[in-house]
């Protein structure tokens, strides 16, 4: 059975339909005969989402108890017994009750779509992942649920669910969302029409980007390269000078006239590397591209206008920026340059801008075609003028008597002009014809190949052998320039790949993609196996059609080793190009490998940690469990003894002894069981408001009557907690503040608001903590001092800390004036979190 398909719902924000969508979805496909059920579906009492439910089969949710009390979550072996072709699940990115199959309800739905089973989700887009800090900004609310962006991109579908802002405050004004006392605060806060608007962009652009990357790979299988210009993406062409910078300004702002434009700087660099470019600017270019939200790219191409047009049809761009010439008047004798050409190869879909700068024909920092190897018009002229020249000199020479030696001199520079041109083979046709022509024209006996004088031979032997000498020097120069411009080449692709490890391009995939883009590849595919005989795997692999499977499917195969290849497809690379490519597969494998060291490290890390906290553990509660269970074991044995007959007031105290060492044990062993919720990161808070003088009181139980001071205004706003978490955080607060107080001196519990924030601050008069130990005082097993081990493990501080900051909130130490500790544990005030609409969400998701 293959795996199931995924179809997601995506909406900007609570309300715009994303549920109703998909139950009218299922009824369409119930209605087709298709055997579809409801796996998990939250109607949050709207009665138009829960009428859809009717007529639909729904899977009995699994029941969890959790801190007292029961919670509902999806019943996934159920679901599984059940194996329908279709299952709505609804909020991908909800977090489980703990004691669920799985921590998060994505990682459920991956479980029914591994046994064949089609699913049909919700996600907001605040839940994305990557767009948290983006949300939180918008809105101020910080996302605990998160689901990861890569499980809503594989989704075989994303459909999105959109509303204006307007028609969604309606519906929130009528009551389809919230209840009514609840909508006034609503709309005044998180449903503001900006954060709305802002919410509904990211979606709106979010998916358009997924939609670009569907018509990528549709374009790449089906060999388009006709561009559709489904939206504004703009290719600069960069030099290397310093008119780049211009450039890229100028189609920043040609970016920004359209919705979701995009731009594209590119630097194309000649295999033989003879280029005006100056690196440090190229680094400044990027810089600055990637400043103004664009990409920067690096190709290697022979033909500069056939490899700047091949990578704007590829990247489906729609207009191309380039600079005017730098090149001198004279210098377009060589060619029209690179602007004219793209402009008469782009069609009629792509729009070519030349825009003018400070450069404008100042010139190269080289002479054109100088150094490079010899190309086709400079063969071509040199057999022009070793054919030709010969020809038309004799013709000139028999009107004009100059003499034998003038005119072998003439026939001489031909020779060389021919060798400069063209190199060897030309020279030496030129040689051979001239020679011919001076003996049979100039050298006595004339119009015969024959020579009478013998100095004439010793002439004509020493023009050939100059001939050949010129021709072969000239060759050599040319053969010795094109490698040293080869190897600049070459050292110019590996410093950028240098600068990519520098700059963290240091995954696997980034390494892939900078490979396919630098050798102008469709495909790139690391491959690995254990041994000859196994099979390959794929490691990483970037673009369309990669060779996921053997190495000797793709165009290009660079062995790394016995059992790791770099396979390439899109076309055959000459040989030349190998030496720069085993570099990128080196890196390639020393990124694989960095990659496992550090999954091995973050393991080894883990079980480092896990290793020290059991030994502290047991080196911690070694004494401290025995010290009350002795204390028990010794009132119980003396209370049931039968030789001593107790007085009332005696069994009382060895009652109380017992009760104390159980309320020791008790307060051991929760906070051992809180430490481990901690660290294992199955604390979920239930987020909702709360007023502090409710709760505060309350965790003073532990400690002696007068021994705390409460400064609690009724003005406070109210606070976005978990109340039990607040409580076992100040109870153990104010047990290690009395614990180290004067007995005289009463603790003071107080409490503030600060902008958007409540500070409690629990003050005691003890001996305080040094600076550099503030922060020490909050890890596990650690006590401040001389502390005896009766004091406790040392979890009560750490305790507290974990249950703060999965809070929202922040705890830490200063210094009390006057001496001794001061205890300031920040929490979010609800006011700053859009009152009742946060209440809300929070109910919303702990449902």
């Amino acid at each position: 059975m293959g795996r199931g398909k995924l179809r997601i719902y995506l909406g900007a924000a609570p309300g715009v339909g994303k549920t109703y969508a998909m139950l009218s979805e299922a009824h369409r496909r119930v209605e087709r005969g298709t055997d579809c059920v409801v796996a998990f579906v939250e109607h949050h009492a709207r009665p138009r989402t829960e009428v859809m439910l009717h007529g639909l089969e729904q899977i009995p949710r699994k029941e969890l108890v959790h801190r007292g009390s029961v919670f509902t979550e999806m019943d996934v072996d159920a679901v599984l017994r059940r194996a329908p072709a279709v299952a709505l699940v609804d909020e991908l990115a909800h977090t489980n009750v703990p004691g669920s199959r799985n921590a998060k309800r994505w990682q459920d739905v991956e479980e029914l779509l591994a046994a064949g089973i089609d699913v049909v989700s919700t996600v907001n887009i605040q839940h994305l992942e990557s767009l948290g800090d983006v949300v939180e900004a918008i809105t101020g609310i910080r996302q605990r649920e998160t689901v990861p962006d890569e499980v809503v991109r594989r989704a075989d579908q994303i459909e999105l669910v959109d509303m204006s802002p307007q028609a969604l405050r309606r519906r929130m004004a009528h009551g389809n969302i919230y209840k009514s006392d609840n909508v006034d605060a609503a709309l005044s806060n998180y449903f503001r029409p900006g954060n709305l608007t802002a919410l509904r962009e990211l979606a709106l652009l979010w998916v358009a980007d997924r939609v670009d990357e569907y018509l990528t790979a549709y374009r790449s299988e089906h060999r388009v390269s006709k561009i559709w210009g489904s939206r504004e993406r703009i290719v600069v062409g960069l030099t290397g000078g310093p008119e780049g910078r211009t450039l890229i300004r100028r189609a920043a702002r040609l970016a920004e006239k359209g919705a979701g434009g995009e731009v594209l700087a590119v630097y194309i660099s000649r295999t033989d590397g003879l280029t005006s470019a100056s690196p440090k600017e190229l680094a400044v270019q990027r810089t600055l591209v990637e400043d103004l939200g664009g990409t920067f790219h690096h190709v290697v191409g022979e033909d500069i206008p056939a490899a700047l047009l091949d990578f704007a049809r590829g990247v489906n761009a729609t207009q191309i920026v380039l600079g005017s010439s730098r090149r001198k008047t004279w210098q377009y004798i060589f060619g029209p340059g690179v602007g004219t050409t793209v402009a008469r190869e782009s069609g009629p879909d792509l729009d070519v801008h030349i825009v003018t700068h400070e450069e404008v024909a100042k010139g190269r920092g080289l002479p054109v075609a100088r150094g490079a190897r010899l190309g086709r018009s400079r063969i071509v002229a040199g057999w022009l003028v070793g054919v030709l020249g010969p020809t038309i000199l004799a013709l000139l020479l028999n009107t004009v008597d100059l003499g034998l030696a003038n005119d072998m001199l003439l026939f001489l520079a031909l020779t060389v002009a021919a060798a400069l041109l063209g190199g060897l083979l030309p020279a030496l046709a030129s040689a051979a014809f001239g020679s011919l022509l001076l003996n049979y024209y100039y050298t006595p006996p004339l119009h015969r190949l024959t020579v009478a004088d013998p100095r004439n031979i010793v002439a004509i032997v020493i023009f050939v052998a100059v001939a050949v000498s010129v021709a072969s020097v000239v060759d050599l120069a040319a053969r010795r320039t094109h490698q040293a411009a080869r190897l600049r080449a070459e050292s110019e692709i590996l410093s950028f790949l240098s600068g990519s490890v520098l700059r963290g391009e240091t995954s696997v995939d980034e390494l892939l993609e900078r490979v396919r883009e630098t050798f102008g590849m469709d495909a790139a595919a690391l491959l690995e196996r254990s041994s000859e005989v196994d099979p390959w795997t794929c490691a990483g692999s970037v673009g369309p059609g990669a060779a996921a499977e053997r190495p000797e499917d793709a165009d290009v195969e660079v062995p790394i080793g016995d059992h790791i290849a770099l396979a390439l497809s899109g076309r055959v690379l000459p040989a030349s190009d190998r030496r720069v490519l085993a570099a990128f597969a080196a890196q390639t494998v020393v990124a694989l490998d960095r990659r496992r060291l550090q999954q091995e490290a973050e393991q080894a890390r883990t079980l480092a940690e896990g290793n020290r906290i059991r030994t502290a553990l047991l080196a911690a509660v070694s004494h401290d469990l025995r010290t009350p269970l002795a204390g028990i074991k010794a009132s119980v044995t003396s209370l049931r003894s039968e030789d001593v007959e107790w007085s009332e007031e005696d069994r009382a105290e060895l009652l109380a002894s017992i009760e104390e060492g159980a309320d020791r044990l008790d307060h051991l062993v929760g906070n051992l069981l809180d430490m481990s919720r901690l660290q294992t990161g199955t604390v979920t808070p239930l987020i909702r408001a709360v007023d502090l003088d409710e709760v505060v009181p309350m965790a003073l139980g532990g400690v002696p009557e007068d021994s705390v001071e409460l400064d609690i205004p009724e003005t406070l706003p109210m606070v976005d907690v978990d109340a039990g978490l607040l409580e076992r955080t100040v109870a153990n607060l104010v047990e290690n503040a009395v614990k180290y107080s004067p007995l005289t001196t009463p603790v003071l519990v107080a409490a503030s608001a600060l902008a958007d924030r409540v500070e409690v601050r629990i003050v005691d008069r003890g001996p305080g903590v040094p600076d550099e130990a503030k922060d020490r005082i909050f890890e596990p097993f650690q006590r401040y001092g001389d502390a005896p081990r009766g004091a406790g493990v040392g979890l009560g501080l750490a305790v507290a800390r974990g249950f703060a900051e999965a809070m929202g909130g922040t705890l830490n130490a200063e210094d009390t004036p006057g001496g001794g500790l001061t205890m300031v544990l920040t929490l979010r005030a609800v006011a700053s979190f859009h009152g009742p609409a946060r209440l809300a969400e929070a109910e919303r998701q702990t449902t």
